[in-house]
């Protein structure tokens, strides 16, 4: 998906536009959030992505704490963010209680992070009119005028439950066939095995003759300093140094990045020849360099619905009946009550790739 637009820069803003649609045209909001409250939903909504790094969930692997552990730090650290928010003394120290899920702003917490919020509602329209599938597109607009503010707690009316509907097989097509792609899944594994190579030979003492200073600080120190100076462009930087790496193995790995070169795809669901899935295993697996950089078994899974037991009221979708009753969307929707069983998909795939050295 060649012009698909992934900055967390652009989606930070939309996450923010979306929280200030909430604000402005969501039944009760204004009665259930005060001034304050509503500066900390959008504060918490634009900020919510600050601590992704390159490449997001492929830099993660190798991080040693979570993208929004990174994020708390930045917002509470020594950073331009923290002394722009300290104009209040408790911002931000609350902006990182929401990231946290501590439970203090049940109400934001629900609107930014959980089954339907404004960072899902803003990325997978985002995502899908970059990437031109159309069957992640969503009424978002439609949803946040159904939307009404009951007792602290975010439900839909039974008006709206369609929209709602609709988003959650967006968002359930857009994983399977967006997210989860083979060919998307292929880079970030490739970009893994470059990682972890620069790691295991700076283990090793061995130099391996790049800029990459801010990239090693960032991962191995977690300093936010270099943490927050690397980015996309960075990291294509040093891989390009790396394609004339004097290591082979990260040689091959940066070239293959740059290149098109993939990883070879089993989808395990498919592949019946359960021989040549045994010879795969069996000679990637006895092989400490293949089964390290060249070699992946991939399990992910994606549901069109979570059932949401009485505990988890955050990620539970509500439904205003006309007669002022409320519950669950499973309860009301059949379309719902049948994804909760049926619309769950598993990917089982090998990925491989031969040494080219």
């Amino acid at each position: 998906f060649h012009t698909a637009e992934h900055s967390r820069f652009c989606h930070s803003l939309g996450a923010y536009e979306m929280a200030r649609k909430v604000i402005d045209k969501a039944e009760g909001i204004k009665e259930a959030l005060g001034e304050y409250e509503q500066v900390l939903f959008l504060c918490a909504a634009l900020l919510h992505d600050l601590g992704h790094g390159p490449y997001s969930h492929a830099f993660e692997a190798v991080m040693p704490i979570s993208h929004e552990e990174i994020t708390v730090k930045i917002i509470l650290g020594n950073t331009e963010v923290n002394k722009i928010l300290s104009i209040n003394p408790n911002l931000a120290l609350d902006i990182a209680s929401i990231i946290n899920h501590n439970g203090k702003y049940e109400l934001i917490e629900a609107l930014v992070s959980s089954q339907l919020d404004v960072d899902r509602m803003d990325y997978l329209q985002r995502d899908s009119y970059f990437s031109g599938a159309l069957y992640g597109t969503i009424d978002a607009n439609r949803i946040i005028r159904s939307m009404k503010i009951i007792n602290k707690e975010v439900v839909y009316r039974a008006s709206g439950a369609p929209a709602v509907e609709s988003y959650l097989m967006a968002r359930y097509h857009m994983y399977n066939q967006i997210y989860y792609h083979q060919v998307a899944r292929s880079y970030e594994l490739l970009l893994q095995s470059i990682f972890f190579r620069i790691f295991d030979l700076i283990d090793s003492g061995i130099n391996v003759n790049a800029y990459i200073f801010e990239f090693v600080d960032a991962v191995k120190n977690i300093n936010l300093d270099s943490y927050l100076f690397i980015d996309d462009l960075y990291v294509n930087g040093f891989i390009k140094q790396l394609s004339k790496s004097d290591d082979t193995i990260l040689n091959d790995l940066c070239n293959r990045f740059l290149n098109r070169k993939l990883f070879e795809v089993i989808d395990l669901r498919l592949e019946e020849d359960k021989e040549k899935i045994e010879n795969i295993r069996k000679k990637y697996t006895n092989d400490p360099i293949l089964s390290r950089y060249y070699y992946e078994e991939s399990r992910l899974s994606q549901y069109a619905y979570k059932h949401i037991d009485d505990i988890d009221k955050v990620n539970d979708i509500k439904i205003l009946l006309p007669s002022g009753k409320i519950v669950s969307l499973e309860e009301y929707s059949p379309i719902v009550k049948g994804l909760i069983t049926n619309a769950f998909n598993t990917f089982e795939r090998i990925f491989y790739g031969e040494k080219n050295v």
